[in-house]
């Protein structure tokens, strides 16, 4: 049903969205992808190509930009938004709060008006697990309270709601909004992958950089947490599985419509030693670690109920914390450097 469809991807060059572009090209569907290169580069374009044998367009430009996107509109007969751009990075966002509102809100918002100015009503929304916030107990529900604990959370928050809104007061809109929780791995061929500009901000790229020796040791931060080793424990989600996620919610909404609101998690968690662990034994190598205090906001455990999206869409996750390790160890040994070699 959606074959032949056209697609703006918002960051699509990113490492979700260029791993749902994928998906989506190999679903036989068009894709345009707009992304300001602020955390991601034009090679992955590229790299698509070779797995999929499809050039996705590539318009490098910001979602503030309203004459970009009016442009983008009237060229293409856009049918549907995919909407992963945006800043992410938790201590960034304390930092530079006004910086967060203004790309993460002030941009979606302008991208919403120029949607709806082009009357394109249908969008996936990349929201996220930190909307939730730390509501006292580990597994997220749909249905847990929204009091997000952090600048970025609070972000997500307003577009969620700015998207709600939009929905009550035009039921034309069929909206999607993917709450997801710890991306980790790499399209299976080795080509593309989590690639973060400077020092990464996640567990895995850290532990990959590591094992390629391009960073001495991890820090782990805190050991003291009431969980069965010590360490934090979350819920990952292989991007493939969660790429495919965003491909069978956008299915949904054109066989449905409506408001969707979907966590996208294994309901599974691990630990940071396991994780280490089981990177280790796949790499064959080492990976220093330093035991290092708490991060102030960091929680001891939370994973999500995935079932709703089960019921809804089909969907769950495949790939077992192996399969993660894998595949980043086969793209990070390939790609010592990233995407620069």
């Amino acid at each position: 049903m959606l074959k032949n469809k056209k697609i703006l991807v918002t960051g699509g060059a990113g490492y979700i969205g260029s791993h749902t572009v994928i998906q989506l090209l190999q679903a036989g569907l068009s894709v345009i992808v707009l992304d300001n290169l602020s955390n991601s580069r034009s090679e992955v374009i590229g790299r698509i190509s070779k797995i999929t044998g499809i050039l996705p367009k590539l318009v490098v430009g910001d979602i503030r930009d309203r004459a970009c996107l009016q442009k983008i509109f009237s060229e293409y007969s856009i049918d549907a938004v995919i909407h992963f751009a945006g800043l992410k990075a938790v201590g960034e966002s304390a930092v530079d709060p006004l910086l967060y509102y203004d790309v993460n809100v002030s941009g979606s918002n302008i991208l919403f008006q120029e949607m709806s100015r082009a009357n394109v009503k249908n969008i996936v929304f990349s929201s996220s697990a930190t909307v939730y916030g730390d509501p006292g107990f580990p597994c997220y529900h749909e249905t847990t309270p929204l009091n997000p604990i952090n600048v970025y959370g609070r972000t997500k928050l307003v577009v969620e709601n700015i998207l709600r809104d939009l929905r009550a007061a035009d039921s034309a809109w069929n909206i999607a909004l993917l709450r997801y929780f710890n991306p980790v791995g790499s399209h299976n061929s080795g080509m593309i992958g989590e690639d973060p500009l400077g020092v990464p901000n996640n567990l895995m790229p850290y532990i990959a950089q590591v094992a390629v020796g391009r960073r001495e040791k991890l820090m782990v931060f805190g050991n003291d947490y009431p969980t069965p080793d010590g360490t934090g424990l979350r819920d990952y989600i292989h991007v493939e599985d969660l790429s495919i996620g965003h491909v069978s919610a956008l299915d949904y909404l054109w066989k449905n419509g409506g408001l969707l609101t979907l966590n996208l998690g294994s309901g599974c968690p691990y630990s940071v030693l396991e994780m280490i662990d089981a990177f280790q034994k796949v790499s064959g190598r080492n990976i220093p670690f330093e035991i290092t205090n708490r991060r102030p906001g960091d929680l001891s455990e939370y994973y999500a109920d995935p079932r709703l999206a089960k019921q809804l869409l089909g969907w769950a996750t495949k790939h077992d914390i192996y399969r993660m390790c894998e595949d980043t160890w086969r793209w990070q040994s390939n790609n010592p450097s990233g995407l620069t070699t």
